[in-house]
């Protein structure tokens, strides 16, 4: 069965990384999401399993302990972490894994799975940035605040990352996802090991070719 490969999608928060991976899953055959687990609180409308493996720190850190996480990272005060067994089964299926995660955890993949393919949300600017946190209204100014100084630190790693996309207009922005998608998929690996035999591609007994 042709292996399916693994998308890293990183961003700073507000970038608008979320949305675009789940117009991703929802809207081209053969991804699935993978749910990372944290210790933050869920947010209005989340739901366990879903979204998140909402656990508490003590069942986070038995999960380390384990070396049950393919990444796992602290970011914004909470634990999030990718669970490996969950996503080796679902690239072995054959399915196209995206991970939504921070630059912190992104690294870590690169490092064990050096195939993956790594994807960077930017803002159009740090002030369209700005207006998207506090739109959100589930956040204090204080943890907003503690968001952007992250954003400042993690917008220094884009050029570690494959592909670039700057999320000014979300259905320019998806169009471009989508079409890295595309590329990636067109690769010549995944082109004969799932879309073609080669053999197709010789002459048979009966081809004039050959007369």
């Amino acid at each position: 069965m042709e292996r399916g490969d693994l998308f890293v999608i990183s961003a700073p928060s507000g970038a608008g990384k979320s949305t675009l991976c789940s117009m991703l899953v929802e809207k081209v055959d053969g991804f699935v999401f993978s749910v990372s687990h944290t210790t933050r609180s869920p947010r209005p409308g989340e739901v366990d399993g879903k979204d998140y493996f909402f656990v508490s720190e003590q069942e986070f850190e038995k999960l380390v302990a384990e070396d049950a996480f393919i990444e796992w990272a602290r970011v914004h005060g909470n634990l999030y972490g990718t669970h490996r067994a969950q996503v080796m089964e679902q690239l072995s299926m054959g399915m196209d894994v995206i991970l939504d995660i921070d630059v912190q955890g992104a690294k870590q993949v690169k490092s064990k799975l050096p195939g993956a393919i790594t994807i960077f949300i930017l803002p159009p600017s740090w002030q369209a940035l700005e207006e998207r946190l506090l739109k959100r209204g589930s956040e204090d100014r204080k943890k907003i605040k503690t968001r952007l100084q992250n954003a400042l630190k993690e917008i220094e790693e884009v050029s570690n990352y494959h592909y670039c996309i700057v999320n000014d207009e979300l259905h320019v922005a998806f169009g471009e996802l989508k079409s890295i998608v595309s590329a990636e998929r067109s690769k010549t690996r995944r082109v004969l090991a799932g879309k073609i035999d080669l053999a197709r591609l010789r002459p048979g007994p009966d081809s004039w070719f050959l007369s």
